[in-house]
């Protein structure tokens, strides 16, 4: 088995062991007990799991026992370069889709395949969502999926 020395080792093990255990991200995060979404985001180096969920992606993904110390890193978040917005606002989208992109990309090809959302043939719906601690921000994006054809 491979001694991890870095998060970046770990990650690309977990990505590697699932696509040859063909493994879903849905099956991933039953098999942890977390969402789908917070689950993909983890196993990308995005989060960081406690020891119990850290000793649970190590079995599942055969991993040597010195990912255990690697999963429970906070990690560097953030996996799009460039420089980020300015104004407050866009720059939380900036992080959004810094942090979150590569998993939403990864649940969205496991869903439909390979392939893009639009962002022509697309709907946006934004709400207020009362909370006692606080109102939310509802955000739904809704766009059509353009497989990519063989030719």
């Amino acid at each position: 088995m491979t001694v991890f020395k870095n998060r970046n080792d770990v990650t690309e093990a977990i990505v590697t062991t699932r696509v040859a255990k063909g493994l879903s991200w849905k099956s991933v995060a039953d098999y942890i007990g977390h969402s789908k979404e917070w689950t993909t985001a983890a196993c990308l180096g995005q989060m960081t799991f406690n020891a119990e969920t850290a000793a649970k992606v190590v079995a599942l993904f055969d991993l040597d026992a010195s990912a255990l110390a690697w999963l429970q890193v906070p990690p560097s978040k953030g996996s799009l370069s460039g420089n980020a917005p300015a104004d407050p606002l866009l720059y939380r989208w900036y992080e959004i889709v810094s942090v979150y992109g590569p998993t939403i990309k990864e649940l969205i090809h496991e869903e439909f395949g390979d392939g893009i959302m639009s962002a022509i043939d697309f709907n946006m719906n934004i709400e207020r969502e009362p909370n006692p601690a606080g109102d939310r921000v509802r955000v739904t994006l809704s766009g059509k999926f353009l497989p990519y054809k063989a030719f």
